[in-house]
């Protein structure tokens, strides 16, 4: 068990830091470094991470590869700031992404950075939208969530994100995500009959924008038939369809992008978190080019592009995704993972515990956020970093990295399961 033997240790965060932060509550003791699943605080006790970032580190913590290459740029002098200039860190990173990730999926789609975040991606491919159709409004979903600056909040489902703004969140309309009204009803039907109806008070959005798998809103995947009937409903009344892959994408379901099992086109992909492979701050939106309807400089920021993001970003492209091995290995340790937490479910089931997700994405539903509450502290102490998510934060948020070893991650299951056995 975790003993933090540094009374001491927070208290300049306790003491400079805004009140605003909130995993080093959830989290209260000092790291200091990491390596692949490891995370190490200050008194060198070690932690088994499932967190990742909160989905930023899909290939772990300080990939030995990625570092080398992102030394020989800096010590070679590279651009680190450039704007939105053309740089070779950019044209590299563009076209292994092109020729890695576009190409063999027969995509045409243009890049944009915009700025680092994805809540900035987010907010430039509702800007692009609403310029390309002319049509103001935004369709998101029940339990999505997008980020908290204006406008991609106003797309976020969560009143406790809303409530923070200082402001109306305006411009998004919701509509139930798929099984939000239980699994026989089909959401995207009650979609079409409003957009259908000129009196449904609804007007035809610019775009409709939505999460494959609802990460912050507890786990949600949505189903082929759901996704498909969503685009072609998007297709059937000139809607773009702006898929927020910021979570679940770079390989977190099991291919790149988390849409690809449903055969969808987007019309605009965002992507950020896990693009830079290493944690550097990345976003990128990717448009059809019949959409790149931007004047220069028209949406703009100081730090369009990370180029040492671009560095390590192609880094990880290079070695992950040559190939099928990484998608092939998701999917494996995604079926261990899930039937792991089956069993550990069947150990908690007086609490009726459910597991959800895709990929090595997934969920474990414990009803109640003080529940979860109890088995995320309990594992905490017993060193595992665990998130929890959903309206009332009770669902218990499962992303390890995807290169995870099968002896760490059997660990760390151990940690969750005797932590719901006591806990429940």
């Amino acid at each position: 068990m975790h003993q933090d033997n540094s009374s001491n240790s927070l208290f300049a965060f306790e003491k400079l830091e805004s009140n605003v932060r909130s995993y080093s509550r959830s989290f209260p003791v000092v790291f200091r470094k990491a390596a692949g699943a490891i995370l190490e605080d200050e008194n060198g006790f070690e932690f088994i991470d499932f967190l990742s970032g909160a989905g930023v580190l899909n290939y772990g913590h300080n990939d030995p590869d990625f570092l080398n290459d992102a030394m020989k740029y800096l010590k070679s002098n590279g651009i680190i700031h450039g704007l939105d200039m053309a740089t070779t860190a950019k044209r590299e990173f563009m076209e292994c992404f092109d020729a890695t990730i576009l190409e063999p999926r027969g995509l045409t789609h243009k890049f944009q950075f915009p700025g680092p975040t994805g809540a900035n991606a987010v907010e430039a491919a509702l800007k692009l939208a609403r310029k390309v159709t002319g049509r103001h409004s935004i369709i998101s979903f029940t339990n999505g969530f997008h980020g908290v600056s204006l406008g991609a909040l106003a797309a976020t489902g969560s009143r406790y994100y809303r409530d923070a703004a200082g402001l109306p969140a305006s411009g998004a309309v919701f509509m139930p995500y798929d099984g939000y009204l239980g699994a026989d009803n089909d959401t995207s039907e009650y979609l079409d009959k409003v957009l259908a109806d000129a009196s449904s008070g609804v007007d035809i959005p610019a775009a409709i924008i939505l999460e494959t798998v609802q990460g912050e809103g507890g786990i949600k995947p949505a189903s082929k038939d759901w996704l498909q009937s969503t685009e072609r409903l998007c297709r059937k009344n000139g809607i773009l369809l702006i898929v927020d892959d910021i979570q679940a994408g770079c390989g977190r379901t099991g291919n790149f992008f988390s849409f690809e099992f449903a055969d969808l086109s987007p019309d605009i992909i965002v992507l950020s978190k896990s693009l830079s492979g290493c944690g550097l701050p990345l976003s990128l939106l990717l448009l059809k080019p019949e959409l790149d309807v931007w004047r220069p400089g028209e949406h703009n920021g100081t730090f369009r592009g990370n180029n040492l993001a671009f560095v390590t970003g192609t880094a990880a492209l290079r070695k992950y995704w040559t190939n099928e091995k990484l998608s092939e290995g998701v999917a494996e340790t995604g079926n261990i993972m899930s039937d792991r937490l089956r069993q550990v479910a069947q150990s908690g089931r007086d609490q009726g515990l459910l597991v959800r997700g895709r990929g090595m994405m997934l969920g474990l539903d414990c009803n109640t956020g003080k529940l979860a509450e109890r088995i995320v502290r309990k594992a905490f102490e017993d060193g595992l970093v665990v998130e929890r998510c959903g309206a009332e934060d009770q669902v218990i948020k499962l992303l390890p990295p995807l290169t995870i070893d099968g002896q760490t991650l059997q660990r760390g299951l151990d940690i969750l399961d005797s932590s719901v056995r006591a806990s429940a």
